[in-house]
Order: structure tokens, then C-alpha cells, then sequence
């Protein structure tokens, strides 16, 4: 018993160093995807991001919903189609897109205040994203592009809340227009608009793998430079090159540190953040 509370008090005094050091620190949290629809996996992602907050760091979740919003579409049979990863959204896809994300949003908010913290819903008509319609060789319909953000509101409500950001914009040339954002850009943005100490990619991969069949193949540690060589290299494929160009692209805007965490662990974002080797894929200037 005696050696247990040890190993516990040890565990304390790991993290006490890196709460000292991000005390007051913003953090962007990017969390969306198949990981949002799993109660266990929320449950857990949920309740590292109230511990940051009662650690005094300051999260920002920015969400998505792309499962829930394609199986919707199914259900009212609107076809899903999509052009260089961007979802085509037509006035009813993007009614939709409202309802599904405002679900998510409510979803969110509910399940960290049930934790003690409270949260701050920014979604649908209340908004705090300015966007322009994102330009393509194919009419995307009703997809925009983060161009700005209502800093006071954010700001001021980080001072006692977690915000809960879901991803869309009203339009820059008018209000009551509407647009679908993709949720990695809105984080990205954000990370680099208020030049967070960490953006956190939460995924449901490892992390940046040199084989992706091999756990222990694992790189825990890459440069911005080294990102574009694991690129040419073709070790960095798919869809994970964006988010790893994105994150690089954030870190030379400012931000202190990306990391690429695999939600599913659980309490990945406490293991990743807290501890001194990490279980994930960290990006440095």
C-alpha cells in the first residue's frame, strides 16, 4: 500500500513542473471525427481537458462532426460529395451541418460542466468566426475560409470557461450568410491568431509513424524542417500531410508546440502533456 502511494506521489511530482510551466497558457484542442462519436474515448478526452483547466491552463476545444454530419445526410438521402477533402455544401447540406454541430457542441458543453468547469458555447447563429466563401475550381456551395475572430468574446470568456467552438463562420460582407469550415483550419488559425503555447491534433492514430504496421516505429519528436523530409519521403502520407503541414505552418506563426495525440489512449492529452517522454508525435520549431 505504502509503495503504491509512492508511486502515485511520484506521478504528482512528474507534472508538477510542466503545471508550472503552462500555468495561464492557452491551449488549442482540435477534437472531431469517428473519436467524438465514442463515449469511453469522449469521457476521457473530456475529462483531461477539465483537469488542464482546474490545472490553470486554458483549453480551447474547436470540434467537428464529419461522421455524424454524413450519416444525417443519409437519412434525409442528400448525397455526400467531396472535392480535395472539403465536403459540398448546398443550403440544405449546410442546414444539416447547423443542427448536426450545434448537437455536438450542446453535447460537449454538457460533459465538461459536468466535471465542475464551465464552458462556453460558441456555435451555429452565435458564432464568433468571420469567414469568406473558399474559392475552388468547383463551386463548394456554402464552404468558407476562417478570416477572423471575435477576440474580446473568446477572450473574455476563456478568463472563466472552457469555449466550445463548433466549426462555422458568418460571412464577412453579411451576417446572416452562413458558411462550413473545416475544423482543422479553424484550430490551426486559432493557434496562431492568439499564438497558443500548444495546438493539439487529437486523432485516432499513434502519431507519426516510419511504418505504419510498427507501434514502436512511433517518432515522438520532429522538427518543422523535418517535416517536409518525411513528406518527400513518403513516411508522411495521406491525410496525415496536412495536419503535419498545417502544424508546422502554426508553429512558424507562433504557436509553441503541435502535437498529434491519439485520443483513443486514455487520458492521452494528461500522458502526452504532463509526463516526460509523451506517448505521441510532438512538433518543434
Amino acid at each position: 500500500m505504502v509503495q503504491e502511494a509512492i508511486r502515485k506521489a511520484a506521478v504528482l511530482i512528474e507534472a508538477l513542473p510542466y503545471i508550472k510551466k503552462f500555468y495561464r497558457k492557452v491551449f488549442i484542442i482540435k477534437y472531431g471525427g469517428s473519436i467524438l462519436s465514442e463515449d469511453r474515448v469522449r469521457k476521457c478526452v473530456l475529462e483531461d481537458i477539465a483537469f488542464l483547466r482546474f490545472a490553470g491552463i486554458m483549453p480551447i476545444i474547436v470540434h467537428g462532426g464529419g461522421p455524424n454530419i454524413t450519416g444525417e445526410l443519409k437519412k434525409h438521402n442528400i448525397a455526400t460529395r467531396f472535392v480535395e477533402g472539403m465536403r459540398v455544401t448546398d443550403a440544405a447540406t449546410l442546414k444539416i451541418v447547423e443542427k448536426e454541430l450545434d448537437k455536438l457542441n450542446n453535447l460537449i458543453v454538457k460533459e465538461i460542466e459536468a466535471h465542475g468547469v464551465k464552458a462556453l458555447s460558441f456555435k451555429g447563429k452565435e458564432s464568433i468566426l468571420k469567414a469568406e466563401k473558399k474559392e475552388s475550381e468547383v463551386d463548394l456551395g456554402f464552404v468558407g475560409r476562417v478570416i477572423g475572430v471575435d477576440r474580446d468574446k473568446l477572450l473574455n470568456g476563456l478568463k472563466d470557461s472552457i469555449p466550445v467552438i463548433s466549426p462555422m463562420g458568418y460571412s464577412d460582407k453579411d451576417k446572416n450568410v452562413y458558411y462550413n469550415i473545416n475544423a482543422d483550419d479553424v484550430a490551426f488559425f486559432l493557434a496562431s491568431q492568439l499564438k497558443a503555447e500548444k495546438l493539439i491534433l487529437l486523432t485516432n492514430v499513434l502519431g507519426i509513424m516510419r511504418n505504419h504496421s510498427d507501434s514502436n516505429s512511433l517518432i515522438s519528436s520532429i522538427t518543422v524542417k523535418g517535416i517536409e523530409d518525411l513528406i518527400k519521403k513518403k513516411i508522411i502520407d495521406e491525410g496525415m500531410v496536412p495536419k503535419a503541414r498545417a502544424a508546422a505552418a502554426a508553429i512558424e506563426a507562433g504557436v509553441g508546440k503541435a502535437h498529434i495525440v491519439d485520443a483513443k489512449i486514455s487520458h492521452a492529452i494528461l500522458l502526452e502533456i504532463f509526463t516526460d517522454k509523451g506517448i505521441s508525435t510532438e512538433i518543434v520549431r
